[in-house]
């Protein structure tokens, strides 16, 4: 593994230079610590090109296809077992690995929803907001997910969930 050190007068300048902060990567602990994702090629479009160039070099077209075939199928089954509870409402169509729902209620008791789960570590759930809606977001992403980890994840949220909505 290589290691690069960098030493700067002044941090903010990089940080600046390649800042990418949209909703779903804001966190509680932002200004307070370097936030190191700042330092290196961005998120932004018009460095895709290159990441995707390196997934293609290592993977080959068609184990990256097997591999996404596989996150889409692990997405719709944890959106029917979100369909299954009444108590959650899927919002969007499950677009790859994403799927977008929330808790029936207000904008408030599921921002409560998803700052209890990310508090309790043991799943990370991103928040975003679509037409004033706070809007929950489960991405099947790491390369190692099986569908033992989406019915553990969804068993969390099923406890959260009666947590939240008993208070």
């Amino acid at each position: 593994m290589l290691f690069i050190q960098q030493r700067v007068k002044n941090h903010h300048y990089i940080v600046d230079s390649f800042n990418v902060n949209p909703v779903y990567l804001r966190h509680n602990k932002q200004g307070m610590i370097p936030d190191y994702r700042h330092w290196q090629i961005p998120l932004g479009r018009r460095f895709r090109s290159l990441k995707m160039w390196f997934v293609f070099r290592i993977y080959g077209v068609k184990n990256l296809q097997n591999h996404i075939r596989k996150q889409v199928w692990l997405a719709h089954q944890f959106k029917f077992m979100v369909s299954g509870d009444s108590r959650f409402e899927i919002t969007h169509p499950v677009i790859l690995g994403l799927v977008c729902f929330r808790l029936k209620g207000t904008n408030e008791l599921n921002e409560k929803f998803v700052n209890t789960i990310n508090d309790r570590k043991n799943i990370h759930l991103t928040p975003t907001k679509i037409d004033d809606r706070f809007i929950v977001r489960f991405a099947v992403c790491a390369r190692t997910t099986e569908l033992a980890d989406i019915q553990y994840s969804f068993k969390e949220i099923q406890e959260v969930a009666k947590i939240v909505v008993e208070k």
